[in-house]
């Protein structure tokens, strides 16, 4: 008999969230997609090891852009993480590489919502957190969105008229995700896109954040979250 895995702050707080903010029921259907990175794996451990207590059905969606020659390696990686937790993998491969991250992430949600329903899955499950939250809010502040855009990241929206999409890491940040990876010795797959410093998220990322960080607040990714989050309550309140 295997030793259950140790219950921690975050999955306490994970499991907190799915309640307060309704994202899953018990005994859901759940599509978790894993790029290989690490918000993903987090995620993904997080709901394998909370599966017990909600009684969820898991299964693993990933979807390869081929971008990269280590697309296949990062493929490989997640099918064997699958086997290994026991859980179906589904897996899209694009025809032709998509030529932008706005063009990537539609094909991507396409996949995800087609994969969903024909495998009957009530609810997709990815790895975006507060870092991802604060990367957003300021990508569409210096575009000049609205408060629609600032808004930035729900917990959860429709894919298709059958399957949701949930965002459970939504506080959590990515210093975070990464520390839990290490400490549940995960392999981690990272995108070598992600320091293609011609993509303006990607600046952000690397140069704007950690600006913001040493010069005016260390918890900046934080505290744009909870910003998002402020302005995703006023948005419901004045729609409603």
């Amino acid at each position: 008999m295997t030793n259950p895995p140790p219950w921690t702050s975050l999955h306490a707080q994970v499991h907190q969230t799915l309640r307060q903010q309704n994202l899953l029921s018990k005994g859901q259907r759940v599509l978790i997609a894993v790029s290989g990175g690490q918000d993903s794996l987090c995620v993904a451990q997080l709901l394998l090891d909370l599966r017990s207590r909600w009684e969820w059905q898991l299964a693993i969606a990933h979807c390869n852009h081929r971008w990269h020659a280590e697309a296949e390696a990062a493929a490989a990686a997640v099918r064997s993480l699958a086997t290994a937790w026991q859980l179906p993998i589904h897996v899209a491969v694009a025809e032709v590489p998509p030529n932008s991250e706005a063009a990537a992430r539609e094909w991507r949600y396409q996949q995800l919502g087609a994969i969903a329903q024909a495998e009957g899955y009530e609810v997709v499950v990815t790895g975006h957190t507060a870092s991802d939250r604060a990367e957003t809010l300021l990508y569409n502040l210096i575009r000049g969105s609205g408060i629609d855009g600032l808004q930035a990241l729900a917990w959860q929206r429709s894919l298709t008229p059958t399957v949701k999409l949930v965002r459970p890491l939504l506080m959590v940040t990515r210093r975070e995700t990464a520390q839990f990876c290490q400490e549940r010795q995960l392999q981690v797959w990272e995108d070598p896109t992600n320091q293609d410093m011609s993509y303006a998220r990607n600046r952000i990322r690397l140069e704007l954040l950690p600006y913001l960080q040493q010069h005016f607040n260390p918890q900046i990714e934080t505290i744009l979250a909870q910003t998002a989050e402020l302005l995703r309550a006023d948005v419901h309140f004045l729609e409603s």
